[in-house]
């Protein structure tokens, strides 16, 4: 797929992109705005309202747009953000892009996880965990965690892509009960993970194959979704387990920046917890392997 196809981004640079994806998602009536005398040729605010509305000159927001101008003020930002109606988690990415696309990319290295932090996961044997890299690829699991999501280890590294899954794998696709809402909170934090750095070759190789493998996603990573959620409350589906309901959280891993620990939670002595021991049992009767500490000591 070519690197500048809409699904990995253009030549005009990710916050000309995004600029572009938000502005087609905002109408006129949302600001109060008259309808023109004529019909508007594609959805959204035109270049001309948005620059109206953040007080900056239509030039100079144009050439935002067309990736002639690769970054900006905070204050152009503030106003630009408010004239797109950008919640927070999408001001907070708008300044990112901004603040970043003039920068050279550093290199990609090889995450790794503590032992510690995977010694911290096996002995939380009521609650699957996770830590999940840059890209949400999985990089460290426990039992539990396996036997909700499927048999982690016997996956090569490349296909253990917690957006990958959601998407492609039939299991955690039929996992989840509302499958809509969960595979657009993958791509959201997939979006935001990649930031201003969208042609990091491990990014593009997750983006090439689901865009071209799942409509869905193709729409949704075009849409340039961007959000956070630090915690939820979901219904799944297992097969061994039966239905019930989890909470999980998300906590920064402070060893590393860009991972993230990943907790499912069940409330204690209800009929959910009682799934979740169900599973734990299968797991262990089965044999699911976590993963194994290879990252450093400390």
């Amino acid at each position: 797929m070519d690197s500048h196809s809409p699904c990995l981004g253009s030549s005009r640079g990710p916050l000309a992109d995004f600029l572009m994806a938000r502005r087609g998602a905002v109408t006129a009536a949302e600001h109060g705005l008259p309808e023109p005398a004529y019909p508007r040729r594609v959805p959204g605010l035109r270049r001309e309202e948005v620059a109206q509305l953040a007080g900056i000159s239509t030039d100079y927001y144009t050439r935002l747009e067309q990736g002639r101008v690769r970054t900006a003020s905070p204050s152009v930002l503030a106003a630009i953000g408010r004239a797109l109606r950008l919640s927070d988690d999408q001001q907070r990415h708008l300044f990112h892009l901004a603040g970043s696309t003039m920068s050279e990319q550093p290199g990609e290295t090889e995450q790794q996880v503590t032992q510690p932090t995977v010694r911290l996961l096996a002995n939380l044997v009521d609650t699957p965990a996770f830590v999940f890299g840059r890209y949400l690829d999985v990089l460290a699991w426990n039992q539990l965690g396996a036997a909700l999501l499927g048999d982690l280890a016997a996956l090569s590294p490349k296909r253990r892509n917690y957006v990958r899954m959601v998407f492609l794998d039939p299991h955690v696709r039929a996992l989840q009960d509302d499958w809509p809402a969960r595979a657009r909170e993958a791509v959201s934090g997939l979006r935001m993970a990649a930031g201003a750095c969208p042609d990091r070759a491990r990014l593009k190789e997750i983006v090439g194959e689901l865009s071209a493998r799942d409509d869905d996603f193709r729409a949704w990573w075009s849409q340039h979704l961007v959000t956070v959620h630090p915690f939820g409350h979901s219904r799944v589906h297992h097969p061994i387990a039966g239905s019930f309901d989890v909470d999980w959280q998300v906590l920064l891993n402070v060893d590393d920046q860009e991972q993230a620990i990943v907790l499912v939670t069940t409330r204690p002595d209800s009929s959910d917890h009682a799934a979740m021991r169900r599973l734990a049992s299968w797991a262990q009767r089965q044999g699911l392997l976590p993963s194994h500490p290879i990252g450093r000591e400390s």
